[in-house]
C-alpha cells in the first residue's frame, strides 16, 4: 500500500458491530483515515439502548428498540465481551441491560471513537461508483440525511463500506391463517418492555427463542397464565408455575380462537409472539445484487461480502452467536481483506464457495431460514477467519465456556443467570452457583 492514499470508510450503525469495526479501523491509521460512522439515533449501543416507548418518537421515526426493562443477559459477560475490553471484574457474569450499554459507552471513551460518529443521521443510498484506480476499481457514494429534516441531504465519496444496522427491530409476523380474526391484544415481543401490563392475564407466547422463554418467564412471575407454543420438543427443564408448553399455533378460528397443531384450542386475552426479525437494508443499490429471502441474507462470500463489490461487507448477520466476539472477528477479517493480508479469490471463486457452503448445510438438513444460524459452528467460522485473514483466533477457553453455559441453561433455565463464571488462563474456567460451590462442567464434544 505504501504511497497509496489511504482508504476512507463508512460505518453505517453506531451498535456494538459499528463500533467495534471503527476501533479496528482506527487502530491502523497507517492504512485508514478516521472512518464515518452513521447513526440514524443520538445513541450508541443499538439494541442494547432501551426506550420505554413503542411505536414512533415524536420526530415521526421508528422507535427501533426491542429491548425490555428486566433484561439481563443470557451470556455470561467472560465470553459476551470483546476481546481486547473486557466487562468490569465487580460485575455478576450476567448483567442488566443497562450495564452492557454503558460498557459499550466506556468501549467508545477508551478507544476514542465519540468525535467520529454522526448522530441523528440516516443513510438515505448506498451506491456503487466504478473508479479507475479505486480499490478494485470501486467507490462508494453515501447519501445521509438529517434524522428528521430529509430535506438536509448530502451525498459523500468512500472507498469501502461496512454495514452494521442490526436486524432486531423489524418485527417478522408469521403467515397464520386468520390472524385477523382474534380478538384479544395481539403484538409481537419487539413491543414488550415489561411484565406488569399482563399480570393476572391468559398468554400465549409464541416462540420458544431466547426472548420467548424470558418473556414467559418475567409473565409468570406476575401471576399470568401461560402457554408457551413452540416447534421444538417439549422442554424438559422445570419450567415457572403456570407456564405450559403446546405446539405451534395452527390458525385463528372465526371467533378468534386459536387451535394448536395438536388440534387442541386456547381463547387467551393476549397473544404475543417471539418470532424474530428481519433483515431489511432499504438504503443498498439494487445493483449490489444481496437479496434476502426466507431469512437469508445471499450472497454473500464468507456471509460478509458480496463478490461483485468487495468493498462492501455486512457484519453480523449471523444468528444464535456470540456477538461481540464474533464482530471483533469480522472486522478483523474486513480489514485484512482491505489491507491485502488476504487476497480475495476471484468473483467467480466466491461464487462457488458460497454454493459449495450452502449445498453443504443443505445437505446436512439445514433450512435455508437457519442458514445464517451458526450456533455451536460459530466457533470454526470465527477461527477460519482468523486463520485466513492472520491475525489471533479466539482464546480456547472462550468457546467451552459459552457453550457449557448453554447447556446450563437448558437444564436449568430458572436458575442458570445466578452462576458465576471466572476465566482462569487462555484455556481453564470454572464456575460457581449462587451458594460459592464449584459446579461440575457439562462434558462439551470439541467443537
Amino acid at each position: 500500500m505504501a504511497g497509496l492514499a489511504k482508504l476512507r470508510v463508512a460505518v453505517v450503525g453506531a451498535g456494538a458491530a459499528g463500533i467495534c469495526v471503527a476501533r479496528h479501523l482506527l487502530a491502523r491509521q497507517d492504512l485508514f483515515e478516521p472512518p464515518v460512522l452513521f447513526e440514524i439515533t443520538k445513541h450508541v449501543g443499538g439494541t442494547w439502548v432501551y426506550e420505554e416507548r413503542v411505536g414512533h418518537y415524536d420526530n415521526g421515526l421508528p422507535i427501533n428498540s426491542s429491548m425490555y426493562r428486566d433484561l439481563r443477559t443470557n451470556i455470561p459477560k467472560e465470553v459476551m465481551s470483546f476481546p481486547d475490553f473486557p466487562f468490569a471484574k465487580h460485575l455478576p457474569s450476567f448483567v442488566h441491560h443497562t450495564e452492557v450499554r454503558k460498557y459499550l459507552e466506556q468501549y467508545c471513551d477508551h478507544f476514542r471513537l465519540w468525535d467520529h460518529i454522526r448522530f441523528g443521521t440516516t443513510v438515505d443510498a448506498v451506491d456503487p461508483v466504478k473508479v479507475k484506480g479505486g480499490w478494485k476499481g470501486l467507490a462508494w457514494d453515501i447519501t445521509s440525511s438529517d434524522g428528521v429534516d430529509r430535506s438536509k441531504s448530502k451525498t459523500e465519496r468512500f472507498d469501502a463500506v461496512m454495514v452494521c444496522n442490526g436486524h432486531f427491530y423489524d418485527a417478522y409476523i408469521p403467515a397464520i391463517p386468520g390472524l385477523g380474526k382474534f380478538k384479544g391484544i395481539f403484538m409481537h415481543s419487539h413491543d414488550y418492555r415489561s411484565a406488569e401490563p399482563f399480570a393476572d392475564k391468559s398468554v400465549v407466547v409464541l416462540g420458544a427463542g431466547l426472548s420467548g422463554l424470558d418473556i414467559a418467564m418475567e409473565l409468570a412471575n406476575v401471576n399470568a397464565k401461560v402457554i408457551l407454543s413452540h416447534g421444538q420438543k417439549p422442554l424438559t427443564c422445570p419450567m415457572p408455575q403456570g407456564v405450559e408448553q403446546a405446539p405451534p399455533v395452527s390458525k385463528v378460528l372465526e371467533d378468534g380462537t386459536l387451535e394448536f397443531q395438536n388440534g387442541k384450542h386456547a381463547k387467551p386475552e393476549v397473544f404475543m409472539i417471539c418470532t424474530g426479525y428481519n433483515f431489511v437494508f432499504p438504503f443498498l443499490n439494487e445493483r449490489i445484487g444481496v437479496k434476502v429471502k426466507e431469512h437469508l441474507v445471499y450472497p454473500l462470500y464468507k456471509f460478509l461480502i458480496p463478490p461483485a463489490y468487495p468493498s462492501l461487507f455486512i457484519i453480523g448477520i449471523c444468528r444464535a452467536i456470540c456477538p461481540f466476539p464474533h464482530f471483533h472477528v469480522q472486522a478483523q477479517f474486513a480489514i485484512s481483506v482491505l489491507d491485502g493480508s488476504f487476497p480475495l479469490p476471484s468473483i467467480e471463486d466466491m461464487e462457488r464457495d458460497i454454493e459449495l457452503d450452502m449445498a453443504a448445510r443443505r445437505a446436512r438438513g439445514v433450512a435455508t431460514r437457519h442458514i445464517l444460524k451458526l450456533d455451536s459452528e460459530q466457533w470454526a467460522y470465527n477461527d477460519h477467519l482468523a486463520h485466513l485473514g492472520g491475525f489471533h483466533p479466539l482464546p480456547p477457553y472462550w468457546s467451552n465456556l459459552y457453550e457449557s453455559n448453554k447447556v446450563f441453561r437448558a437444564q436449568d433455565m430458572l436458575n442458570y443467570k445466578t452462576y458465576k463464571y471466572n476465566v482462569l488462563s487462555e484455556t481453564e474456567w470454572i464456575v460457581q452457583n449462587l451458594e460459592g460451590q464449584q459446579l461440575e462442567k457439562p462434558q462439551i464434544k470439541h467443537i
